[in-house]
Parts: structure tokens; C-alpha cells; sequence
């Protein structure tokens, strides 16, 4: 008995160690036959806000993000908000880890959520920053209090310097202390280009944008300036500017930014520079936000209370 015992479990052991091989050779066979496993690649999510058709937004931006990705070996995946408030109120539920703000929303995101700015555009005039305009056809003789009571305004977002602080600085110059109960009517066209568009085709008797929209879009129609008066102007403010979460990597951050700022430098970054008419980007820090801080404080709006949805 014992002996049967004995050469049973050799048996056993010689089967084990002849098909060991066969068992090996499979197992090589199958993870050589499905490749080597790929590490994931970085997601980041950008946010962009409606400056102009978001769709045209969209494809203005695809070949920045599309050179950025590439470079610092990520995946770079652009969220368009519908409306420029959006973006603060969204970040954090849309996943963001950088948006490009306008000026207001841009002092908002560094009093409210704690962003750390990075770079922002130089234009083809040498200039980073741009200024709002109020403007209305000329001729109407809008320019006091009383002739803009029961007039039609147009604004483009609570959240915006040129189409919501200044205008609301500009009334309380000629003495209109509450826009709400002063005009006919008012409403949000939520882009500049809509805003400049409705009082031009006679939708609105009084608007206000930034001043760079305003250009582009006058550059291919003369009726723009020849038809629309300016009646005010704000400081300069910083452009649309490149924002990130404080704590994503650093390496990743500082990564960011050097290949924002050294764009110019390359032919590959150049091109998309070029397609976008912008020259290079340029650093940004939280104290360029420093205007758009004082012209709120002017009109005693907190920005770090601020919610554009109870206005």
C-alpha cells in the first residue's frame, strides 16, 4: 500500500512538471499575443466660455488644445459652457482642472476657487489685454439718463467686465442707479458677438462688449463702425487667460505654462498662433486681475460673495 502510495505521487509530480512548460509557454503565448499593457493617458479638462458661437469657439480652440496635448504627452478634452457664469459655478462638477476665463470670470475664479493663472494671449497688435465698449447707433442721441429711459439694452453675461460692469458703471455715471426699473427692457445676449449684432440690426437701442469682438467682426463689415457710437469705454483688463486647479501636479502645471509661453518659438506653435491671430502668450498672475478687483469695488460688488444667478 505504502508503495502504491509513493508512485502514485511521483506520477502526480512527473504529469505537474511535464505540463509546466506547456502551461508557461501558453501563458507567454497569450501576453505576447495581446501586447504589453499601455499606461493610461492624463486627461485634462479645459473649460472655455461663450465669447463668440460656441461651436465656433469650439473649433478656434481645437488646434491649441490639440498642440498643448501632444507636447506635454496628455490628453487634453475641451468643455464648452454655455454661458460665462458657468464656468465657476460648473467647475468643479464638470471635473475642470483649467479654464480660460474672461477678466471678471478670471477675478472670479481666483476669489472664489482658488485658480492660479498662467498665461494669456498676445493679439497681432502687440497687446494682451482689451477694454469694454457701450455703444448704440449713432444718431439716437443716447448719450443722458433720460434718453435711454424705456430703451431696450442689451447686455452679454453677469459675469463679464465689458458686457455687464462696465455698462452697469456707465448708468451710474448718468445717474441710473437701477437699470432693472430704468429701461423697457433688458436681457443677456450671452456672447459679445450677439450683443454687438442685435443693436446693430435694431433689437436693442443700447449694448456693450469687448472691444476685440468688436473689431474681428468689423473688420469683415464696414456697417459695424459706420453705423454703431461708442459712448464709453473701460480700463484695459487682462484677455482670456488660462486657469488651473492650484493643486493639480506641479510638474504638470509648470510644464503647461512653459510650453504656453515658448509657443512662438516653435513652427509647429507658430502655425496655430498664427490661425488663432494671435502673436504668443504671454505670463499672467493673479495681480493683473487687480482692475477688474477695483472696478467692482467702484459699484460695490464683492466678487468673493458674488453669485451672478441672484443678480
Amino acid at each position: 500500500m505504502r508503495q502504491w502510495f509513493i508512485a502514485t505521487i511521483i506520477c502526480l509530480l512527473g504529469v505537474g512538471l511535464f505540463a509546466l512548460p506547456f502551461i508557461c509557454g501558453s501563458e507567454q503565448q497569450q501576453t505576447k499575443a495581446e501586447g504589453p499593457i499601455e499606461p493610461k493617458t492624463r486627461i485634462l479638462r479645459i473649460g472655455l466660455i461663450p465669447e463668440q458661437n460656441i461651436f465656433a469657439q469650439k473649433k478656434r480652440y481645437e488646434p491649441l488644445m490639440a498642440y498643448l496635448g501632444k507636447e506635454l504627452g496628455v490628453s487634453i478634452e475641451i468643455r464648452m459652457l454655455p454661458r460665462y457664469g458657468d464656468v465657476i459655478e460648473k467647475f468643479q462638477e464638470l471635473g475642470l482642472d483649467g479654464a480660460f476665463f474672461g477678466s471678471f470670470t478670471g477675478a472670479l475664479a481666483v476669489a472664489k476657487l482658488g485658480l492660479q493663472p498662467l498665461a494669456r494671449p498676445e493679439h497681432m497688435d502687440g497687446t494682451s489685454t482689451y477694454y469694454g465698449l457701450v455703444f448704440a447707433k449713432k444718431g439716437r442721441g443716447l448719450g443722458n439718463a433720460a434718453e435711454l429711459r424705456g430703451k431696450r439694452m442689451v447686455f452679454v453675461d453677469r459675469a463679464t467686465t465689458a458686457g455687464y460692469l462696465l455698462p452697469l458703471a456707465y448708468f451710474r455715471s448718468l445717474g441710473i442707479q437701477d437699470y432693472r426699473s430704468w429701461f423697457a427692457e433688458y436681457y443677456f445676449s450671452g456672447t459679445h458677438e450677439n450683443a454687438i449684432k442685435d443693436v446693430l440690426d435694431g433689437y436693442a437701442d443700447i449694448g456693450a462688449a469687448k472691444n476685440t469682438v468688436f473689431d474681428r467682426i468689423a473688420a469683415g463689415n464696414p456697417r459695424f463702425t459706420s453705423e454703431l457710437g461708442i459712448l464709453a469705454t473701460s480700463p484695459q483688463v487682462p484677455s482670456n487667460a488660462l486657469s488651473v486647479r492650484s493643486d493639480l501636479d506641479g510638474d504638470l502645471i509648470l510644464s503647461l505654462k512653459k510650453e504656453l509661453l515658448a509657443m512662438h518659438q516653435s513652427r509647429g506653435g507658430r502655425a496655430v498662433l498664427a490661425a488663432m491671430q494671435m502673436r504668443r502668450f504671454v505670463e499672467t498672475r493673479s495681480e493683473d486681475y487687480q482692475t477688474v478687483r477695483d472696478y467692482a469695488h467702484g459699484i460695490e460688488l464683492d466678487l468673493a460673495a458674488y453669485n451672478y444667478l441672484d443678480q
